[in-house]
């Protein structure tokens, strides 16, 4: 079958590439030709990719049919909904989201719906936040001056992204074309505090495996739900905590429940990763791996659990504070709390993973699950030290995922002029393709311009560097990213006549918990419409306090989440941040 570019609207009905079969899913997992792998100095090797391409395009087997749209495991059908306006609210199924049209960037025309055809759909999954509760190197205790720096739902972190995997291997295909999913992308905050456990449990949930979320002792928990102390919920205890206070449950057995093994069955599609601060430098902000004394503390037996409610106040100030990227005040102020600390049981595996770390375990066969080898990074990668990278989606669609943390230190980004310069070049040498970027970052928490320490001389860009870019180029159809834990959906129109969509989707940590469809489409009429639709997990709505199975955790983490003391009430965003259709004219 000869290929047909969507970009010239000229063969009508299914796109060759609308949908990906089975097998195909498998040669794009194997990496056969569809990654387009930096080179050392971080461009595509243009003869090497060619060649890769050629080679599976002879191989590749013929596209199967779509399924009928099908809305059923999306916010479109039903949704977690909260009962009653005060106290401890329960869950129960509720109505879904409508779909908004959006046109600020082209107008909707009649009879599109009948026109269009798919050029790729995948999910996004972002700020997944795997958090080791017993590591030493938590900030907890600055829930005395803030509510939510601790949450009750942080001990369920595993069990909740294994119900957002079955949801997905769950979805029988895009909810508007009904093509097959063509992959999985997580934008970053992967792990919570950039430890060793918390790593191997994401790759885990990702690829499939049991995960045991314990560390320390095996024996029994040693963090701050059983410390006794009254600002934490303590769900074993009969203390009355604060939350409790609030209307939170005793839940004998919680916390055994909590840590024991969980099994996921990994992704049934392809799966790639981008980076967040969280996996890049611990508690998310600070710079240097090498630093010995977080390390020891991070693997060692003492735990600093309760501050006063003036000292929290005044780390939490230091630590926002832009000044410090490498923690120098965080360290002094540990070290003056010493004698307040708690023994723990030391644990090596909590240790901080660096860069080359990172990739090297999503390089491990290990985690290969249903692929690509590497989740996107390669062996190009590694020897480098860059982790950012572009792949093949679709014989019209590129994707790109960008390193947007910025290794001199603080949560906030940016990002490098060696990579900026790749981009501008991937970019131009697929004129011919659609474009859809990933990073962490949004554009308007890309304002950190320190300095690079391996590379002094990288000039740090920032989000209205990248906003520039990406206008010039009249391919790009969307930005998708995380971070601020909200969805929040913006539309660019460049200088130069390019425009695009920004689709930053809300975390799975705090309520609401969600994940994102998006569905890409030519109409056939000048315009291109790219749909998201939200997805809860697999797990019930209505939770069961007498359950605590790997199921009813995952529920009660939702229930837990909605109720956690402090937390916003608008990361879900307005109705046309959640479902829609997003316009686009066809550059």
């Amino acid at each position: 079958m000869p290929r047909t570019r969507s970009r010239t609207g000229q063969t009508p009905g299914v796109h060759r590439r609308s949908v990906l079969a089975a097998a195909t899913a498998v040669a794009v997992a194997g990496g056969t030709g569809y990654a387009l792998r930096p080179d050392e100095a971080g461009a595509a090797t243009d003869a090497a990719a060619t060649e890769r391409a050629a080679s599976l395009a002879s191989s590749r087997p013929a596209p199967a049919a779509p399924l009928a749209p099908c809305t059923r495991g999306t916010t479109l059908d039903s949704l977690a909904t909260p009962r009653g306006t005060a106290g401890y609210r329960r869950l129960a199924d509720g109505p879904g989201w409508r779909r908004v049209v959006r046109t600020a960037l082209a107008p909707a025309r009649a009879g599109r719906a009948g026109r269009r055809t798919a050029l790729a759909a995948f999910v996004q999954l972002t700020d997944l936040h795997l958090i080791d509760t017993q590591h030493p190197l938590r900030l907890e205790y600055l829930r005395a001056t803030d509510a939510h720096a601790w949450r009750p739902q942080e001990a369920l972190t595993v069990q909740g992204a294994i119900a957002m995997v079955e949801r997905i291997n769950a979805l029988r295909g895009a909810p508007v074309t009904g093509s097959p999913l063509h992959f999985a992308m997580t934008t970053g905050d992967n792990t919570d505090n950039n430890s060793r456990t918390e790593l191997e449990w994401f790759l885990t949930v990702m690829s499939g495996g049991r995960v045991t979320p314990n560390s320390g002792d095996p024996r029994h928990y040693e963090g701050v739900q059983n410390s006794g102390l009254t600002q934490y919920w303590q769900p074993d205890a009969a203390v009355r905590d604060a939350d409790k206070r609030l209307g939170f449950p005793h839940l004998d057995g919680f916390l055994a429940a909590a840590t024991r093994e969980a099994r996921s069955p990994g992704l049934d599609l392809p799966w790639y990763s981008t980076v967040g601060n969280h996996d890049a430098m611990p508690l998310g902000c600070f710079a240097g791996h090498g630093d010995s004394y977080l390390t020891e503390l991070a693997v060692g037996g003492r735990k600093l659990m309760e501050l006063s409610a003036a000292e929290a106040k005044a780390l939490q100030t230091a630590l926002r504070a832009a000044d410090d990227p490498e923690g120098a005040r965080y360290r002094e102020f540990l070290k003056a709390h010493t004698r307040a600390m708690r023994p723990v049981t030391p644990d090596e595996k909590r240790a901080p993973f660096t860069p080359a770390d990172y990739l090297k375990a999503h390089l491990d066969p290990a985690h290969l699950g249903p692929g690509p080898a590497g989740h996107g990074y390669s062996a190009a990668n590694a020897d480098a030290g860059t982790q950012y990278y572009g792949f093949r989606v679709s014989d019209d669609v590129i994707g790109i995922s960008l390193d947007t943390t910025d290794p001199g230190g603080h949560y906030q980004g940016s990002i490098g002029a060696a990579q900026l310069r790749w981009l501008e070049r991937t970019l131009t040498r697929n004129a011919d393709s659609w474009a859809v970027l990933f990073s962490h970052h949004t554009s308007t928490s890309m304002d950190n311009t320190r300095p690079d320490p391996a590379r002094p001389d990288d000039t740090r860009h920032t989000g209205a560097d990248l906003l520039a870019l990406l206008g010039r180029h009249r391919n790009v159809l969307a930005w998708v990213n995380g971070h601020v834990h909200r969805n929040v959906i913006t539309p660019h129109t460049g200088a130069d006549g390019g425009s695009f969509w920004e689709i930053s989707t809300a975390s799975h940590v705090d309520h609401p918990q969600l994940a994102r469809i998006i569905e890409l489409t030519d109409n056939k009429d000048g315009t291109l419409s790219l749909f998201t639709t939200l997805v809860e997990s697999a797990a019930p709505a209505r939770t069961d306090f007498t359950d605590l199975s790997q199921t009813g955790l995952a529920a009660l983490y939702r229930e837990l989440s909605l109720n956690a003391p402090g937390a916003s009430t608008v990361l879900g965003g307005g109705p046309a941040d959640r479902n829609t259709e997003l316009l686009l004219r066809k550059g």
